[in-house]
């Protein structure tokens, strides 16, 4: 087994303080409440919140539209829900990768029936080449190549989240 690295500690970083810039910014004034989707996000999203200086409320959602399988099934299993009444609320979904886009395009009107004052999704990778729902990411991170990713919260098989980089996993 082998790991290239494809996107370097350095780069993550650097756009990541963009990205907190430009949410900063949108978010003046305001109280955010962030929203990871679990288990992939943990890593993106605390980078993020610690390089914002704003007013935010952190929760953490787990929900799947796979379920068992390597399909999608279309309906959003959510096994770990938001305490918070997030009516009136300014909201950021917090995402490791938008892939198919299955997950969050079944999530938002669920999010939406509970009356936010907004609604917006930060993912920290976009994988354009495997889209099948479309899917509107406000902060965006990298877009990436149709490639199989680990590290820096992305796993497999429940292995390499702890990297502080994006890799390419292969089996060499």
């Amino acid at each position: 087994m082998a790991v290239d690295v494809y996107i370097s500690e350095e780069k993550i970083q650097s756009r990541i303080k963009e990205l907190a810039s430009q949410i900063e910014k949108d978010y003046a004034g305001k109280k955010l409440y962030l929203i990871g989707i679990l288990s992939g996000s943990f890593v993106f999203l605390a980078d993020l919140c610690r390089k914002m200086e704003l007013d935010l409320e952190i929760e953490f959602m787990k929900a799947s539209s796979y379920g068992e399988g390597t399909v999608s099934s279309g309906q959003v299993d959510i096994s770990l829900d938001v305490k918070t009444d997030l009516e009136g609320k300014h909201v950021l979904l917090v995402e490791d990768i938008v892939d198919t886009g299955n997950t969050i395009s079944a999530l938002r009107p669920v999010l939406q029936k509970r009356k936010p004052a907004s609604l917006k999704l930060a993912s920290l990778l976009f994988k354009p080449a495997r889209l099948e729902q479309k899917v509107d990411i406000d902060y965006l991170g990298f877009e990436i190549e149709d490639k199989f990713v680990i590290g820096y919260g992305l796993d497999f098989a429940g292995k390499y989240r702890e990297l502080p980089y994006i890799g390419i996993y292969s089996h060499d």
